[in-house]
């Protein structure tokens, strides 16, 4: 069976309650409950994880080293600007998808750069919760095995 970890960054545990009108009414748990079911059904065991800390979301990408066959990745915020999250999914060398449940290039000016894009295999964004879901599709055919 392969091993899938999910990683969620800074302020996503506020959604449902975080800029509605943005992301939606739908809470992280609720994400990562459809999100357990689909990987039911692809024979995928799933461990989630979410953080505020840029080295907590560091440390997970390490532990997934040896044990994990991919990686399903919201960096948030730090998406823009955290190359400490950048090298580790470069370290790890696990294929990874990056999700944001929001279009960022249709955002803040900020938010269209992506520093962890060039070190994943692709980026999914603006389809909401169902974002996770394709995500995790797109990693399928990816990991070895």
């Amino acid at each position: 069976m392969k091993k899938v970890l999910v990683i969620n960054g800074p302020n996503l545990n506020m959604l449902g309650v975080r800029e509605p009108g943005v992301y939606g009414t739908v809470s992280l748990s609720t994400i990562i409950q459809g999100l357990n079911e689909l990987a039911e059904t692809l024979s995928i065991e799933l461990e989630s994880f979410q953080s505020n800390h840029e080295g907590d979301i560091i440390d997970k990408i390490h532990e997934a080293f040896g044990t994990k066959d991919g990686i399903v990745i919201n960096p948030g915020a730090f998406t823009h600007y955290s190359y400490a999250i950048r090298d580790a999914l470069s370290t790890v060398q696990l294929p990874t998808v990056e999700v944001h449940i929001s279009n960022i290039h249709k955002r803040e000016e900020f938010r269209h750069h992506s520093v962890t894009a060039p070190v994943v295999i692709g980026q999914i964004c603006g389809f909401g919760a169902q974002s996770y879901e394709l995500g995790l599709r797109a990693l399928l055919p990816h990991m070895l095995g």
